[in-house]
């Protein structure tokens, strides 16, 4: 049966990863939060801080090796990045989606793991705390770099928008004053759970599989 097991692990996975990518392009897919502006920066920066950690630390405690984690980023990364094709396909400029930058954030967790001796209870914590506070800085310093979100917004509308979610100027201030601060206050608290997530649904297919 190890090569039942062996399967579900990998089949787990690529599902994960796939899901990853989508979830990247629905999440707000001019520049993945130009629709409602900071308001869905916020949600993707949970969803995606969560997404991240329930795979990478399943991946992770599967193999036992520190760096796991990191290239399960990977993946997830190239993903996206070949999804962005079919924007391109369409007529869309191959920056019209910015893929997140998940590997910095992995990255955090793999050392947390690597520093504590493969201390799973350790790499729940301290690796999805630091997950979920890190993924929404480094993803606004990538937004930094790219070009304008609502000016791409309203270059290339989506015809298929309801009236309601057709792009607006941000309302900076009104509600969120930070949506940095708030999206890795929330991450890390989610990200937590989610992570625990993940090391149980590792458990659970060993005792599936056996």
């Amino acid at each position: 049966m190890v090569w039942l097991r062996r399967t579900t692990h990998y089949l787990f996975i690529v599902v994960v990863a796939v899901n990853s990518t989508l979830l990247t392009i629905n999440a707000g897919d001019y520049i993945f939060y130009s629709d409602w502006a900071w308001t869905s920066f916020v949600v993707f920066s949970i969803s995606q801080s969560t997404m991240l950690v329930v795979g990478a630390i399943y991946y992770m405690l599967f193999t036992g090796v520190p760096g796991t984690a990191t290239y399960y980023a990977t993946i997830m990364t190239i993903y996206t990045w070949v999804a962005k094709g079919a924007w391109f396909a369409l007529g869309y400029p191959y920056d019209f989606v910015v893929t997140p930058v998940w590997i910095p954030s992995a990255m955090l967790l793999d050392l947390t793991y690597w520093a504590t001796r493969r201390n799973k209870h350790a790499a729940i914590i301290i690796g999805g705390a630091l997950v979920g506070l890190s993924l929404p800085i480094f993803n606004m310093i990538n937004l930094l770099l790219v070009r304008d979100p609502l000016e791409m917004a309203f270059k290339y509308p989506r015809l298929t928008l309801p009236p309601y979610m057709t792009p607006i100027e941000p309302q900076v201030g009104k509600f969120y004053n930070s949506p940095v601060a708030l999206g890795s206050g929330a991450g890390a608290v989610l990200s937590v759970p989610i992570a625990a997530l993940g090391a149980k649904l590792n458990t659970w297919t060993y005792r599936w599989m056996a």
